[in-house]
């Protein structure tokens, strides 16, 4: 069964399986970097905020042998999870006032995203571009936004500098920040402590490697736009240092003297996103260099 045969599949059991109420369709949507991704929208009556729900990963789990009645009820079980159960009103989104607070940003790729970026208001920012959204609400599996266009600035009669400034002062407090040693991350990932192979000659564990996030890891790449927060890593680490665009969704942070060459970093984070990053999540192929004398973040 090819993709887009597993997509019409699922849809048509979607069909069966909710009630009247609920309509289901096959949605296509360009997301980050360009990348085209389909899933299915659940859109009930009387409200105006869907979930979608991709089936990239759920197609995966098809070729390895899992039935569709499984994924079928596993789409449903998500969906009564995330649904909004009430409507967003269009009164909120209107007026800037009452969105102003949840306005916050996100960093993605300048060049991959040359089309989308002609629609939307953005700042540039390294090689990146700031872009923004409302933050609707945050659960386990991720956020529900409303991407800020440049119709919505018009509407609401705001500049994109004044939405930077709000943003800047959102998302640092509705998304907080987590900075954290590599080996502590990859522990919770995994759920299970290291084993003495992971210790440093001394029996501890080297902690030259750290990741900056946000707590829910999602879009936690742009925690390094937060106020003070590159600055305080240099003064923890006493040391200059480079930051590794791993994802859209965190970087990695290494003190200079336990880093290789820039061209080196540069061409590792290159190879990485090539290999092991979802199209979607890539952020960048440069590696970044923090000067703590200049207080500025480079590439």
């Amino acid at each position: 069964m090819t993709y887009y045969q597993f997509v019409q599949a699922v849809e048509d059991r979607m069909k069966e399986a909710v009630r009247d109420s609920v309509a289901v369709h096959i949605h296509t949507a360009e997301k980050n970097n360009g990348t085209i991704r389909r899933g299915i929208t659940l859109t009930e009556q009387n409200i105006n905020i869907s979930p979608t729900i991709y089936l990239e990963e759920y197609y995966r789990q098809f070729q390895k042998g899992t039935t569709l009645e499984y994924i079928t009820a596993d789409i449903l079980r998500l969906y009564h999870e995330v649904r909004f159960q009430k409507p967003w009103g269009e009164e909120k989104i209107n007026a800037y006032s009452k969105v102003k607070d949840k306005v916050i940003y996100r960093l993605v790729n300048l060049e991959e995203n040359q089309k989308r970026l002609k629609d939307v208001p953005y700042i540039r920012y390294l090689d990146l571009a700031v872009v923004f959204y409302v933050l609707l609400e945050v659960t386990k599996y991720g956020t529900a936004t409303m991407p800020v266009r440049n119709a919505h600035l018009d509407m609401w009669g705001v500049t994109k500098e004044e939405l930077y400034r709000r943003a800047s002062e959102n998302t640092c407090r509705l998304l907080p920040d987590e900075f954290s040693a590599m080996s502590a991350v990859i522990e919770e990932l995994s759920g299970m402590a290291f084993g003495q192979e992971g210790r440093d000659d001394d029996g501890e564990w080297g902690e030259e490697m750290y990741v900056l996030s946000n707590r829910i890891r999602s879009y936690g790449a742009a925690a390094i736009l937060y106020d003070n927060r590159l600055e305080g890593i240099g003064a923890y680490l006493k040391s200059n240092y480079y930051v590794l665009p791993s994802s859209v969704h965190e970087v990695i942070v290494i003190p200079e003297h336990a880093a290789v060459g820039k061209e080196e970093l540069s061409a590792m984070v290159a190879e990485i996103n090539r290999t092991q990053v979802e199209a979607e999540e890539v952020l960048s192929d440069r590696a970044y260099y923090y000067d703590r004398e200049e207080r500025r973040l480079c590439m």
